[in-house]
Protein backbone atom coordinates (compact mmCIF):
# COMPACT_ATOMS: atom_id res chain seq x y z
CA UNK A 1 0.00 0.00 0.00
CA UNK A 2 1.40 3.40 -0.96
CA UNK A 3 0.38 6.59 0.81
CA UNK A 4 1.29 10.10 -0.31
CA UNK A 5 0.52 12.90 2.16
CA UNK A 6 1.05 16.51 1.04
CA UNK A 7 3.06 18.92 3.18
CA UNK A 8 0.47 20.66 5.34
CA UNK A 9 2.92 21.39 8.15
CA UNK A 10 4.71 19.23 10.73
CA UNK A 11 3.11 17.13 13.43
CA UNK A 12 1.89 19.54 16.08
CA UNK A 13 0.26 19.59 19.47
CA UNK A 14 -3.11 21.27 19.91
CA UNK A 15 -4.98 22.05 23.10
CA UNK A 16 -8.34 23.10 24.52
CA UNK A 17 -9.72 23.58 28.02
CA UNK A 18 -12.78 21.72 29.33
CA UNK A 19 -14.75 23.08 32.28
CA UNK A 20 -18.26 22.33 33.53
CA UNK A 21 -19.01 22.14 37.26
CA UNK A 22 -15.50 21.09 38.26
CA UNK A 23 -11.93 22.28 37.86
CA UNK A 24 -10.85 23.16 34.31
CA UNK A 25 -8.95 20.40 32.52
CA UNK A 26 -6.58 21.12 29.65
CA UNK A 27 -6.79 18.61 26.82
CA UNK A 28 -3.84 18.20 24.46
CA UNK A 29 -3.48 16.04 21.39
CA UNK A 30 -1.10 15.65 18.45
CA UNK A 31 -2.15 16.02 14.81
CA UNK A 32 -0.03 14.30 12.16
CA UNK A 33 1.55 16.31 9.39
CA UNK A 34 -0.49 16.89 6.25
CA UNK A 35 -3.55 18.30 8.02
CA UNK A 36 -5.00 21.70 7.19
CA UNK A 37 -6.74 23.39 10.12
CA UNK A 38 -9.98 25.33 9.66
CA UNK A 39 -9.96 28.78 11.32
CA UNK A 40 -11.77 28.90 14.65
CA UNK A 41 -11.38 32.61 15.42
CA UNK A 42 -12.75 35.45 13.28
CA UNK A 43 -13.90 39.00 13.97
CA UNK A 44 -16.82 38.75 11.54
CA UNK A 45 -18.35 36.51 8.88
CA UNK A 46 -16.43 38.50 6.26
CA UNK A 47 -13.18 37.88 8.13
CA UNK A 48 -13.99 34.17 8.33
CA UNK A 49 -14.75 34.08 4.59
CA UNK A 50 -11.44 35.81 3.83
CA UNK A 51 -9.52 33.29 5.96
CA UNK A 52 -11.25 30.38 4.23
CA UNK A 53 -10.57 31.78 0.75
CA UNK A 54 -6.89 32.14 1.69
CA UNK A 55 -6.92 28.52 2.85
CA UNK A 56 -8.63 27.48 -0.41
CA UNK A 57 -5.86 29.21 -2.38
CA UNK A 58 -3.32 27.17 -0.42
CA UNK A 59 -5.16 23.87 -0.85
CA UNK A 60 -6.15 24.24 -4.51
CA UNK A 61 -3.61 26.71 -5.91
CA UNK A 62 -4.40 25.72 -9.48
CA UNK A 63 -8.16 26.05 -8.99
CA UNK A 64 -10.17 28.87 -10.49
CA UNK A 65 -11.35 31.70 -8.20
CA UNK A 66 -14.89 30.34 -8.57
CA UNK A 67 -13.76 26.88 -7.43
CA UNK A 68 -11.96 28.38 -4.45
CA UNK A 69 -14.99 30.49 -3.58
CA UNK A 70 -17.31 27.46 -3.71
CA UNK A 71 -15.01 25.53 -1.40
CA UNK A 72 -14.94 28.44 1.09
CA UNK A 73 -18.74 28.77 0.88
CA UNK A 74 -19.13 25.05 1.62
CA UNK A 75 -17.02 25.47 4.75
CA UNK A 76 -18.88 28.59 5.92
CA UNK A 77 -22.17 26.69 5.62
CA UNK A 78 -20.96 24.19 8.23
CA UNK A 79 -19.80 26.68 10.86
CA UNK A 80 -23.13 27.00 12.69
CA UNK A 81 -23.04 23.27 13.33
CA UNK A 82 -19.41 23.47 14.50
CA UNK A 83 -20.31 26.15 17.05
CA UNK A 84 -23.43 24.31 18.25
CA UNK A 85 -21.51 21.07 18.82
CA UNK A 86 -18.68 22.71 20.76
CA UNK A 87 -15.97 22.05 18.18
CA UNK A 88 -12.56 23.25 19.35
CA UNK A 89 -10.58 21.89 16.41
CA UNK A 90 -11.52 20.95 12.85
CA UNK A 91 -9.02 19.89 10.23
CA UNK A 92 -8.76 17.76 7.13
CA UNK A 93 -6.22 15.96 5.00
CA UNK A 94 -6.16 15.30 1.26
CA UNK A 95 -3.96 12.39 0.27
CA UNK A 96 -3.46 9.51 -2.15
CA UNK A 97 -3.86 5.88 -1.17
CA UNK A 98 -2.73 3.39 -3.82
CA UNK A 99 -3.18 6.10 -6.43
CA UNK A 100 -6.71 7.05 -5.31
CA UNK A 101 -7.38 10.60 -4.12
CA UNK A 102 -8.86 10.43 -0.60
CA UNK A 103 -9.83 12.87 2.11
CA UNK A 104 -10.70 12.74 5.80
CA UNK A 105 -11.92 15.24 8.39
CA UNK A 106 -10.99 15.22 12.08
CA UNK A 107 -12.72 17.27 14.77
CA UNK A 108 -12.47 17.57 18.52
CA UNK A 109 -15.37 18.85 20.62
CA UNK A 110 -15.87 19.52 24.32
CA UNK A 111 -19.38 18.84 25.58
CA UNK A 112 -21.14 18.75 28.95
CA UNK A 113 -22.16 15.31 30.16
CA UNK A 114 -25.85 14.84 30.85
CA UNK A 115 -26.63 14.57 34.57
CA UNK A 116 -27.87 11.00 34.18
CA UNK A 117 -24.60 9.99 32.50
CA UNK A 118 -22.26 11.24 35.22
CA UNK A 119 -22.55 8.04 37.24
CA UNK A 120 -20.66 5.36 35.30
CA UNK A 121 -20.24 7.78 32.35
CA UNK A 122 -18.46 5.34 30.04
CA UNK A 123 -21.08 2.63 30.47
CA UNK A 124 -23.98 5.09 30.17
CA UNK A 125 -22.47 6.76 27.10
CA UNK A 126 -22.06 3.36 25.45
CA UNK A 127 -25.67 2.48 26.25
CA UNK A 128 -26.94 5.76 24.78
CA UNK A 129 -25.01 5.25 21.55
CA UNK A 130 -26.19 1.64 21.19
CA UNK A 131 -29.77 2.86 21.62
CA UNK A 132 -29.37 4.86 18.39
CA UNK A 133 -29.43 1.53 16.58
CA UNK A 134 -26.59 1.90 14.10
CA UNK A 135 -22.85 1.39 14.15
CA UNK A 136 -20.61 -0.65 16.43
CA UNK A 137 -20.10 0.62 19.99
CA UNK A 138 -17.33 -0.58 22.32
CA UNK A 139 -15.85 0.46 25.63
CA UNK A 140 -12.10 0.97 25.15
CA UNK A 141 -9.05 1.99 27.15
CA UNK A 142 -6.88 4.91 26.06
CA UNK A 143 -3.62 5.95 27.74
CA UNK A 144 -5.52 8.81 29.44
CA UNK A 145 -8.34 6.52 30.66
CA UNK A 146 -11.52 4.65 29.63
CA UNK A 147 -13.54 5.81 26.64
CA UNK A 148 -16.23 4.73 24.18
CA UNK A 149 -15.70 4.12 20.46
CA UNK A 150 -18.48 4.27 17.89
CA UNK A 151 -17.87 3.19 14.28
CA UNK A 152 -20.42 3.42 11.48
CA UNK A 153 -21.73 5.32 8.47
CA UNK A 154 -24.06 8.28 8.11
CA UNK A 155 -25.59 10.27 5.29
CA UNK A 156 -24.71 13.92 4.70
CA UNK A 157 -25.93 16.44 2.15
CA UNK A 158 -24.25 19.18 0.13
CA UNK A 159 -26.85 21.93 -0.09
CA UNK A 160 -28.16 22.93 -3.51
CA UNK A 161 -26.90 26.52 -3.15
CA UNK A 162 -23.28 25.39 -3.21
CA UNK A 163 -23.53 22.05 -5.06
CA UNK A 164 -22.17 22.01 -8.64
CA UNK A 165 -25.45 20.44 -9.87
CA UNK A 166 -27.60 23.14 -8.25
CA UNK A 167 -29.48 20.42 -6.32
CA UNK A 168 -29.06 18.81 -2.91
CA UNK A 169 -26.41 16.10 -3.26
CA UNK A 170 -26.56 13.34 -0.61
CA UNK A 171 -23.47 11.24 0.08
CA UNK A 172 -22.36 8.65 2.64
CA UNK A 173 -19.49 9.05 5.05
CA UNK A 174 -17.79 6.50 7.30
CA UNK A 175 -16.85 7.63 10.78
CA UNK A 176 -15.03 6.73 13.98
CA UNK A 177 -16.22 8.62 17.04
CA UNK A 178 -14.39 8.38 20.38
CA UNK A 179 -15.96 9.87 23.51
CA UNK A 180 -13.83 10.36 26.62
CA UNK A 181 -15.75 11.33 29.80
CA UNK A 182 -13.72 13.53 32.17
CA UNK A 183 -13.87 13.92 35.93
CA UNK A 184 -15.26 17.50 35.80
CA UNK A 185 -18.56 16.67 34.08
CA UNK A 186 -17.40 17.22 30.50
CA UNK A 187 -16.40 14.86 27.72
CA UNK A 188 -13.96 14.99 24.83
CA UNK A 189 -15.55 13.92 21.54
CA UNK A 190 -12.96 13.11 18.88
CA UNK A 191 -14.21 12.11 15.43
CA UNK A 192 -12.84 11.16 12.03
CA UNK A 193 -15.06 11.05 8.94
CA UNK A 194 -14.25 10.15 5.35
CA UNK A 195 -16.40 9.88 2.21
CA UNK A 196 -13.64 7.88 0.47
CA UNK A 197 -13.70 4.25 1.54
CA UNK A 198 -10.41 3.57 -0.26
CA UNK A 199 -8.60 5.47 2.49
CA UNK A 200 -10.40 3.88 5.43
CA UNK A 201 -7.54 1.67 6.65
CA UNK A 202 -5.02 4.50 6.46
CA UNK A 203 -7.31 7.07 8.08
CA UNK A 204 -8.52 4.77 10.86
CA UNK A 205 -4.91 3.90 11.76
CA UNK A 206 -4.01 7.60 11.74
CA UNK A 207 -7.02 8.40 13.92
CA UNK A 208 -6.03 5.74 16.44
CA UNK A 209 -2.72 7.55 16.86
CA UNK A 210 -4.50 10.87 17.48
CA UNK A 211 -6.83 9.27 20.05
CA UNK A 212 -3.88 7.67 21.88
CA UNK A 213 -2.12 11.04 21.99
CA UNK A 214 -4.88 12.63 24.11
CA UNK A 215 -3.36 13.87 27.37
CA UNK A 216 -4.94 15.74 30.28
CA UNK A 217 -3.51 18.39 32.62
CA UNK A 218 -4.80 20.25 35.65
CA UNK A 219 -4.64 24.04 36.05
CA UNK A 220 -1.03 23.82 37.28
CA UNK A 221 0.12 21.78 34.29
CA UNK A 222 0.28 18.43 36.09
CA UNK A 223 -0.62 15.38 33.97
CA UNK A 224 -3.72 13.52 35.09
CA UNK A 225 -6.08 10.77 33.94
CA UNK A 226 -9.78 10.97 33.14
CA UNK A 227 -10.69 10.24 36.77
CA UNK A 228 -8.77 13.33 37.94
CA UNK A 229 -5.88 11.34 39.45
CA UNK A 230 -2.46 12.96 39.03
CA UNK A 231 0.08 10.88 37.15
CA UNK A 232 3.71 10.47 38.06
CA UNK A 233 6.21 11.83 35.57
CA UNK A 234 9.04 9.32 34.96
CA UNK A 235 12.29 10.66 36.40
Amino acid sequence: MSVVIPDGGPSRASSATAAADGEPIEVRWVMPEGFFELPTEAESIDDLADQLIQLAEEIIPKGTPDMQYRWAALCVASYDELVETGVQYAGFVITEVDGERCTANVSLSLVDLAEEARVSPVHNTAQALRALGHGDVDEIELPCGPAVSWVGTRQAVIEAAIAPSGQDEPFWTSFINVQVPLSNGTAVVLEMTTPTQEGWDVFSSMFAGIAKSLTLFDTEGNPMNTRGKLLEIPG
